[in-house]
């Protein structure tokens, strides 16, 4: 796998399978002869739903776990009564929901059914189909404790379904089994071919682990001894032994689970370090579409004794852990996988085809409270409801997508295990589910899920693909039988085996009139077949001038609605910004004349009381001179006769005088003071209205920017006025062409003028304008 040398791939022409009508083509080019009738029609039913019903253990019975909630009515119907203690029953005493449900299956298996009576009722037709080339897809499902692997793989003495499975098989392909290992499975469906050096490395691989098994000293659990007398093992009815001289298989198995939402390989060598991590697989699609898991590990087996110790190998290193409902519980989803190759005859065979059949024991749904996990386990439990939740949504949407008004989207790939299961789901192979319950009162509630959810499953209907080995021929046979080697792209199978309307005949024998006259014919048919390329041509130059001439009407459109949009959002900014600003200078300027009144301004009242007092000194300071005047001449007082007391009680009113006198320039003061402050203030004010006045510019070439926008609309509205212009006069143009003389294009139908010996015209005068006048219109469109 290093180099291309050292190995081939074969690519069978899976298309074919996948595509009703191809197969229906190459359905015909297979020789009449043919020992096997092929089906073409795909198939369509519901999906195949069974129920199983575990018995009750020991312990079950003791604990009175037995209350008759699961009765089986017919093959088809069972019925559940809903327990006293659970809360199905509790929300029935509340008026919500009912106390009894029924429930339809495809066929219901009690608790008394054995594995081979099991495997005979479900898995008998599914592995039939298989071995006739059709893929298919087995999964369980059910609560923790329910009997999921017990149905899967049994036990030693009494193998489950996959065992029955592997024997019936081997039991097929008995004979007829290919000796070599040079052809292995890879990716979704192709095979590849190995070399010696690499077939040797898959015999080293297979060999240590085979002896793995030894060195533990463990024995294999399933064997096909144990399988004889219980498994049917006739050969279908379809392909019988009258063929076995014709085909031989080589058969292929892999293991792998999905833990925590990461794939791993169960077949691969397990860490011996508990510091190690597993490496965790990545999920692919193929060329077609298919799913498959990347660098997967897959082993040739010879055998259902060899099958049966890969299935032990894996299931050591199979996640499990005990929970409080099951001691080996599964904590992870395993995926057993066989695929079938289909070869001729021969030492270097050629592959015919390929089958799968997958066989899934999904991990048991569970509430943490009962199963009382914690820690891992709760998160591994978490995980695990959610994949089971998916697939119940992708079941859910299937169920709802078959009704055409009411399609919906399957989310397949919101989760590795739906991914996987998409492909059998999507027609290409059949799916059967097997729901497992147990009959306990106390996991009612968990049981009435699950039988809703089969119900819904039930529900299903399956559109399956024709796939059977005679649809992957490697040779492809034309109608002249000769086998077509090189096929050209473009040229599709159908019209490779069709039949033309003329025969092929050998020219060398027409007569040289009858050449001319083929020679007329073919030119004749030449201009009708250009003639109707011309006009389609015609029609998806209109198609497309209608298209864009509507894309530009729609760009205007979508930009003037713009421009409106940002106008108003534009203004109402600007407008609430003008609104903010004002409200902010008003709310500043008033802090900031209450901040000055309070530490620096002497209240109007308060001066004015000192005035008054003031006016009063004076008016008093005059009427008492008057009244000193008066007594100093009248009464003959003693400061009249002294000389100094005169001047003593002047120079006393002075003094208050001059006091008042200061106080009034210290009040003049503070109002100097007060006027210089609001001063300042103002120039603050006029500073700030300066910035704003200079934030409005800018808005204002805003503004202007809109307006140049509107004008660039202006603009693009004439463009698109002279484009339609010019589409109409093409149009002219087109009319005006006669059909009879289309214009020379390179290529197909210059070869084919330069056959019938039709001269070429030069064609680039009449394309040359219109070519000029794109050209000329491009960059107004680039700027757009």
């Amino acid at each position: 796998m290093d180099s291309k040398d050292e190995s081939s791939i074969y690519l069978p022409e899976l298309s074919s399978v996948l595509d009703p009508s191809a197969c229906g083509t190459i359905s015909e080019s297979i020789d009449s002869s043919s020992l096997v009738s092929v089906r073409n029609d795909p198939v369509t039913h519901p999906l195949k739903v069974y129920l199983r019903v575990r018995p009750f253990s020991k312990t079950e019975l003791a604990s009175n776990e037995s209350q008759d909630c699961v009765t089986t009515e017919s093959s088809e119907v069972v019925s559940l009564q809903a327990p006293r203690d659970s809360s199905a029953m509790k929300n029935c005493e509340r008026g919500i929901g009912q106390s009894v449900h029924k429930f339809t299956f495809s066929r219901i298996f009690g608790p008394d059914t054995s594995q081979a009576e099991f495997f005979k009722g479900t898995m008998k037709d599914l592995v039939d189909s298989f071995v006739t080339g059709q893929n298919g897809l087995v999964f369980t499902y059910g609560v923790t404790n329910a009997g999921k692997t017990f149905t899967i793989q049994g036990t030693p003495k009494d193998g489950g379904i996959l065992p029955r499975s592997l024997d019936v098989i081997f039991s097929y392909v008995r004979g007829r089994q290919y000796p070599k290992m040079n052809l292995k499975p890879y990716l979704g469906n192709d095979v590849m071919k190995l070399d010696p050096t690499q077939v040797k490395q898959e015999e080293a691989m297979k060999m240590l682990l085979l002896s793995s098994l030894k060195e533990d000293g463990m024995k294999t659990s399933l064997s096909s001894s144990n399988l004889k007398q219980s498994v049917p093992t006739e050969v279908p009815s379809d392909l019988g032994n009258a063929c076995s001289h014709l085909y031989q298989f080589s058969t292929w198995v892999s293991f792998f689970e999905i833990y925590n939402e990461y794939v791993y390989d169960l077949l691969d060598q397990f860490p011996s370090s508990k510091n190690q991590k597993r490496p965790a697989l990545k999920i692919c699609d193929d060329q077609s579409g298919t799913s498959y898991v990347k660098d997967l590990k897959w082993f040739n087996i010879t055998s259902t004794e060899e099958a049966c110790k890969i299935l032990q190998a894996g299931n050591k290193n199979r996640s499990l852990a005990s929970t409080r409902m099951n001691q080996q519980s599964s904590r992870s989803h395993s995926i057993f996988t066989v695929r079938l190759i289909k070869l001729s005859s021969g030492d270097d065979p050629n592959v015919l085809g390929m089958s799968e059949i997958s066989l899934c024991d999904l991990a048991g749904s569970e509430r943490c409270n009962k199963t009382q996990t914690v820690g891992d386990r709760l998160k591994e439990a978490g995980n695990i409801n959610n994949s089971l939740l998916i697939l119940g949504k992708c079941i859910a949407a299937l169920k709802q997508s078959q009704n055409p008004k009411k399609a919906n989207y399957v989310p397949f790939r919101e989760s590795k295990l739906t991914r996987l299961f998409q492909p059998f789901f999507c027609g290409k192979g059949k799916a059967c589910m097997i729901v497992n319950i147990n009959q306990c009162a106390s996991t009612y509630d968990e049981t009435l899920h699950v039988m809703k959810f089969s119900a819904v499953a039930k529900q299903v209907v399956q559109t399956i693909q024709p796939k059977s080995f005679e649809f992957m021929n490697s040779r492809l046979v034309g109608k002249d039988g000769k086998v077509i080697t090189d096929i050209d792209a473009n040229v599709s199978i159908e019209d490779l085996l069709s039949e033309d309307e003329d025969e092929e005949m050998d020219i060398s024998i027409l007569s040289p009139e009858d050449l001319l006259r083929k020679i007329e014919e073919l030119k004749e048919k030449l201009l009708a077949e250009r003639q109707s390329k011309l006009v389609i041509e015609l029609q998806i130059r209109k198609e497309m001038g209608e298209a864009m001439y509507q894309q530009m009407v729609d760009l205007e459109e979508s930009y003037g609605k713009r421009f409106e949009d940002l106008k108003e959002s534009y203004e109402e900014q600007l407008e609430n910004r003008l609104d903010m600003y004002k409200k902010a200078i008003k709310n500043h300027a008033y802090r900031q004349a209450l901040e000055e009144l309070e530490d620096n301004y002497v209240p109007l009242e308060e001066f004015q009381t000192e005035q008054e007092k003031v006016e009063e000194r004076d008016n008093r300071i005059q009427e008492l001179e008057i009244a000193l005047g008066q007594k100093r001449y009248s009464d003959g007082d003693e400061t009249s006769q002294d000389p100094n007391a005169m001047p003593q009680v002047l120079d006393a009113f002075m003094k208050r005088c001059q006091e008042k006198d200061k106080i009034i320039s210290n009040l003049k003061g503070q109002v100097e003071e007060i006027k210089d402050e609001a001063a300042l203030n103002t120039a603050r004010l006029n500073e700030e209205i300066k910035a704003l006045k200079q934030h409005l510019k800018i808005k204002e070439q805003e503004v202007k920017g809109l307006q140049n926008l509107a004008e660039r609309a202006i603009q693009l509205e004439a463009s698109v006025a002279e484009l339609q212009g010019e589409l109409d006069e093409s149009r002219k143009l087109v009319s005006s062409v006669d059909v009879c003389e289309p214009k020379p294009k390179k290529g197909l139908f210059s070869n084919l003028r330069s056959m019938t010996g039709t001269p070429k015209k030069n064609s680039k005068s009449t394309e040359k304008p219109e070519a000029t006048g794109t050209s000329r219109k491009r960059p107004l469109l680039s700027r757009v």
